[in-house]
């Protein structure tokens, strides 16, 4: 079944549906003629052989040896006594009916309304149905008394030939069977011309696909109806769909990424052809060849900062794959920790709670340093180590946070409105960040992180000055693992 095509197969399964129904019918409707014609012989003859019992004539011996059953036409019918004694008794010119045991059991009961019954002989040869009632037989050939005297206790026994219900179920079975067989041929036709009219969109959204897997053209295809082709046919457009979003998003990221890489790759590329060059002229003096160094370190650690930003980006996975329990908090004061050496002289208010999360601990803690790091990095006027010689800070970073709601709210600017919308795309960068360093992937990766784990990120400006981000994300008993 499974090397033939779906055409052949539902062609193939109504005919085998049909097929049995057919024959399910046909074998009780056959069942329920044969056993109504028998049923219908025996009441006849059973009814028959008792009112011949009755009247007597032929239980007469004059009768019974004088009249054949072929004379009268019934050719078909044996007649015969048999007495009590064992006697058999019929037309001189006839052959006796079957009389065996259980007619003799019949002639010397005589109970009332008891008879036998029972089928003699070959079946699809010469078979009778048997009958045999009580009866009195008069032996002799001028008549008994009136008063039954004379007569003998015996069976009267009538055989029915079956050769005409063999003939009659014959035919019909020839007739079931032809029947049964039209109708299999029709049911084959009907299942070919309904494979063809159901299957004909399912075929034509087969040749869409291979036509888009062969061109790559995410067009979505016509729908029509509301039937399970047709939802078919939408879920593989809201597929295209995805996979047009998809393919949109690593074409952008890909071509943005090649922009900024080549940044800082030419900025290093310049500066060691500076170092070449003054090395063949007898080279720098040494705080200038220092200086061009520390350029090209900086240079190495923004492009591999960038790195790892695409790297994680380019993932896109929907969700965080072998999530654990970790506790946040702890998440939250090791990004502190790590990014206040980095900045120190910034005033850090940092106030946390313990929240349970399941998640990535490695990717949540890269989120909460890219947050800091971008707070830390617009809280001071010019750099975050250096403070404002009077022994105070440049700036202040507040780090909250409460019932899974982490909010970082920095000293500097603020937001431009234009650019609120836009921070957490990949690579935009405001005119005012254009002038500092970084690659413009670092809130778009905590953007990334938050909805990984079921959570949401939102920017605005604080009412005390400054930008303010917020970072909700959801209790670990509220979460599958």
């Amino acid at each position: 079944m499974h090397e033939l095509s779906l055409h052949a197969r539902v062609t193939l399964l109504a005919a085998v549906a049909v097929g049995l129904a057919v024959a399910f019918v046909s074998v009780a409707a056959y069942a329920t003629v044969r056993q109504q014609m028998y049923r219908n012989l025996d009441d006849s003859l059973v009814l028959r052989a008792s009112q011949a019992a009755k009247s007597g004539v032929l239980t007469r011996l004059d009768n019974l040896q004088g009249v054949a059953p072929e004379a009268l036409g019934l050719s078909d019918i044996r007649l015969g006594v048999y007495t009590a004694e064992g006697q058999r008794i019929g037309a001189i010119s006839s052959v006796y009916p079957p009389m065996e045991e259980p007619e003799l059991a019949i002639a010397q009961s005589q109970e009332a309304g008891v008879y036998s019954l029972r089928t003699v002989g070959v079946r699809n040869g010469e078979h009778y149905r048997v009958v045999a009632v009580p009866a009195q037989f008069c032996p002799l050939l001028h008549g008994c008394d009136e008063n039954g005297n004379e007569t003998v206790p015996s069976a009267l026994v009538v055989a029915q030939s079956l050769t005409p219900i063999d003939r009659t179920l014959h035919n019909l079975g020839i007739v079931l069977w032809a029947v049964g067989l039209l109708g299999v041929i029709g049911a084959a036709l009907a299942g070919n011309a309904i494979a063809q009219s159901g299957l004909r969109p399912l075929a034509r959204l087969t040749g869409e696909a291979e036509r888009i897997a062969r061109t790559e053209e995410l067009k979505p295809i016509a729908v029509s109806g509301s039937d399970e082709i047709s939802r078919l046919a939408l879920a593989f457009n809201a597929m295209l769909a995805a996979l047009a979003r998809s393919q949109d998003r690593q074409r952008r990221l890909v071509g943005d990424a090649g922009h900024e890489l080549r940044t800082p790759l030419t900025s290093i590329r310049t500066n060691l052809d500076l170092l070449a060059q003054a090395d063949k002229k007898g080279g720098l003096r040494p705080d200038d060849r220092q200086q061009l160094l520390d350029d090209v370190r900086a240079q190495m650690d923004e492009l591999t900062n960038l790195i790892g930003d695409l790297t994680e980006l380019a993932r896109d996975t929907p969700q965080v794959r072998n999530a654990e329990l970790i506790e946040l908090s702890n998440v939250v004061e090791d990004a502190v920790i790590k990014v206040r050496r980095r900045a120190q002289s910034l005033e850090w208010d940092v106030q946390l709670t313990p929240f349970p999360v399941w998640g990535d601990e490695r990717l949540l803690g890269r989120a909460v340093t890219n947050l800091l790091d971008n707070a830390a990095k617009y809280s001071a006027p010019d750099a975050a180590d250096r403070s404002t010689g009077e022994g105070e800070p440049a700036g202040r970073v507040s780090v909250h946070l409460l019932d899974g709601v982490l909010t970082v709210t920095d000293s500097g600017p603020g937001i431009a409105e234009a650019d609120l919308p836009h921070v957490f795309e990949r690579f935009y960068r405001s005119s005012e960040a254009r002038s500092r360093p970084g690659s413009g992937l670092g809130l778009a990766i905590v953007k990334h992180a938050a909805e990984q784990h079921g959570g949401m990120i939102y920017a605005r400006n604080a009412p005390t000055g400054g930008a303010q981000f917020t970072l909700w994300l959801p209790h670990a008993a509220t979460q599958s693992r």
